[in-house]
């Protein structure tokens, strides 16, 4: 079994619970805004790393990180963008199982088509009513079991 560990919108600030949470994951994917390199140096240190560039992601350091990345884990394709909106793709015209997505700050999981899009929600302090979370997905012999936790509970 491989756990997959997803995160979004850190705005520069990666949690204790948000790193203890992902502590054990195979593979981490951040869907941006990431807002600082220190935060790709310390998910990397947990896991392998794939990461997308987000609207707040600015200046040198972020110049090299891609606004999509596809890629396979077990051969399960996924890909990753800030912003589902901006999708430019067909996922299942492509292969694509997995589409993991940031921006809106709400966590989500949901199937459609036979493609499984999920947003991790966003690790920073509260915005609105939305909780504070991260999420997984455990690959096993071809199941995909979603889970979204929240990190601090209000």
């Amino acid at each position: 079994m491989r756990r997959i560990g997803l995160i979004s919108d850190t705005h520069g600030l990666l949690r204790p619970e948000a790193s203890a949470f992902l502590h054990g994951c195979d593979h981490i994917i951040h869907g941006g805004d990431i807002c600082e390199q220190r935060i790709l140096d310390e998910l990397a240190a947990i896991a392998t790393l794939t990461v997308v560039r987000g609207n707040n992601d600015m200046g040198a350091w972020a110049k090299d990180i891609p606004e999509t990345a596809s890629f396979e884990i077990d051969g399960v394709r996924f890909y990753a963008i800030h912003n589902l909106a901006e999708l430019p793709i067909d996922p299942v015209a492509s292969g694509i199982r997995v589409v993991v997505s940031g921006h809106s700050h709400r966590p989500q999981a949901k199937e459609r088509d036979g493609v499984l899009y999920i947003n991790p929600g966003s690790a920073v302090p509260r915005r609105f009513k939305l909780p504070i979370s991260a999420g997984e997905l455990l690959l096993d012999d071809g199941t995909m079991t979603p889970r979204i936790v929240e990190l601090v509970t209000r």
